[in-house]
C-alpha cells in the first residue's frame, strides 16, 4: 500500500482535477490540478460542501442525489461521465467533463470525482460550427446565383402585371365616366400580384438568410411538394426536364430544419439539371423519391438520367471545391453532406439504373408531431 505522501504525489501528478468527498458532500481531497481549475487553494475548500464548486442549478440538487444513493444504493451518474458547468472561486463558470466513482468500504461511502476542463474543445466546436454555418450561407448564395435568370424571370411576371394594371387604372381614371368596377378589379389584381412577388422574395430570403438552426417535426413528403412548386417557378431549365415524384402514400415524419433540408434538395436538383445538359431532350428526367427504410430511417433520393459520376472524381465527390462545373464552387455536395450529418443522417451516391446518378440521404424518423 502506498504511503499517504506517495498517494498525495500521485494525486498531484494527475492532469485532471481529482476531488474526494464523504457521504455528506464535504471535500476531503483536492489535488493540485483541481486547485488550478477552480483557483482555490486546497486549504480553502477542505471540509466545505462540494456544492461550492457548482452552479446554482446543480447545487440545489446535489445533496438530494447523495441522499438517494445512500438510501437506494442505485447509481444514476456514478460510473457514467457527463458534461457539467463548474464554478471557479471568482464566480466564473467553465464547461467540464465529470466522472464519478465510489470507493468501496464497510462504512459510509466516499465519492471520487475526476474533472476535465473542456473549454478548448467547446471553443473548437463553436469555431467549427461557425465555419460550417458560413460555408452553408456562401453555398446558398452561390446556388441562388446559378438560378438568377429564373428568379429574375419569375419576379418579372408579377411586376409586369402590376405595371400593366396600374397603366390601365390610370386610363380608366382619365375617362369621362370612369368604370369603378373595372378600376376596383384592376386594384385587386395589383394587390394579388404584389403578394405573389412578396411570396417569392420571402421564400428566397428563407433560403439565404443566416439564422440559428431551428428543428421542427415535418412530413418530408410535404416538404418536397412545397420545394418542387417553388423550384419549377424559379428555374426555367426544369421546364425542359421531366420532373417526377414517387413519394410514399403514408407520411414520413422527420425532425428537420426545413430551410436547410430544402437547400440540400436544391443542390441535388441543380447538380442533376447540369448533368442533363448534354442529354437529348426526350431523355431528360429527374426523379425525387421517398421510401420507408425501416422503423428508424426514411430515405430521400434524387436521381437523374444523365451520364453518371466519372470514376476520376468518385473518391473526391463530397470534398469541398471538387466540381466539374466551369463556374461551380464545389461546395454544394460538401455542404449538403454536412447539413445531413447535422441531422444525424447520411448522404451518399449510387449509380442510377439503367443510367445516371442517384444521390440519397437518410434521416431518422420520429413517431408523431408534438402537440402544441
Amino acid at each position: 500500500m502506498p504511503s499517504s505522501l506517495q498517494l498525495q504525489a500521485l494525486l498531484d501528478a494527475a492532469v485532471d482535477g481529482i476531488i474526494v468527498i464523504d457521504h455528506r458532500g464535504s471535500i476531503e481531497v483536492f489535488n493540485r490540478a483541481a486547485e488550478r481549475l477552480f483557483r482555490y487553494a486546497a486549504e480553502e475548500v477542505l471540509g466545505r460542501n462540494v456544492s461550492v464548486l457548482m452552479t446554482d442549478s446543480d447545487r440545489a440538487n446535489h445533496d438530494a442525489h447523495i441522499q438517494r444513493y445512500l438510501t437506494t444504493r442505485q447509481a444514476h451518474v456514478i460510473g457514467i461521465g457527463r458534461e457539467v458547468q463548474a464554478r471557479r472561486k471568482d464566480g466564473s463558470v467553465f464547461p467540464a467533463f465529470l466522472s464519478i466513482g465510489v470507493s468501496p468500504n464497510s462504512g459510509q461511502p466516499h465519492f471520487v470525482g475526476f474533472i476535465h476542463d473542456i473549454t478548448d474543445r467547446r471553443q473548437a466546436e463553436d469555431s467549427a460550427r461557425q465555419i460550417q454555418e458560413r460555408m452553408t450561407h456562401i453555398s446558398r448564395l452561390a446556388t441562388l446565383g446559378e438560378m438568377a435568370t429564373g428568379i429574375a424571370h419569375e419576379l418579372n411576371q408579377p411586376l409586369s402585371a402590376i405595371t400593366t394594371y396600374a397603366h390601365a387604372g390610370q386610363r380608366m381614371l382619365t375617362a369621362p365616366e370612369p368604370d369603378l368596377a373595372d378600376l376596383g378589379e384592376a386594384l385587386e389584381q395589383i394587390a394579388a400580384q404584389g403578394l405573389r412577388a412578396g411570396e417569392i422574395i420571402r421564400r428566397l430570403r428563407s433560403l439565404v438568410r443566416e439564422r440559428p438552426t431551428v428543428h421542427e417535426v415535418a412530413n418530408i413528403n410535404e416538404v418536397i411538394y412545397e420545394f418542387r412548386a417553388f423550384t419549377r417557378r424559379v428555374d426555367t431549365r426544369l421546364n425542359e426536364i421531366e420532373l417526377r415524384l414517387e413519394l410514399t402514400p403514408q407520411p414520413l415524419l422527420v425532425s428537420i430544419d426545413r430551410a436547410q433540408i430544402q437547400h440540400v434538395l436544391l443542390n441535388l436538383i441543380l447538380n442533376a439539371i447540369d448533368a442533363l445538359q448534354d442529354v437529348s431532350p426526350e431523355d431528360r428526367s429527374i426523379l425525387i423519391a421517398t421510401s420507408d427504410l425501416s422503423a428508424r430511417d426514411v430515405e430521400v433520393a434524387v436521381c437523374d438520367s444523365g451520364p453518371g459520376v466519372t470514376p476520376a472524381i468518385m473518391g473526391r465527390l463530397f470534398h469541398p471545391f471538387c466540381t466539374t462545373k466551369p463556374t461551380g464552387t464545389g461546395l454544394g455536395l460538401a455542404v449538403s453532406r454536412t447539413i445531413v450529418k447535422a441531422h444525424d443522417g447520411e448522404l451518399n451516391y449510387r449509380p442510377n439504373v439503367p443510367a445516371g446518378a442517384c444521390f440519397a440521404f437518410q434521416l431518422p424518423r420520429v413517431d408523431s408531431i408534438p402537440r402544441p
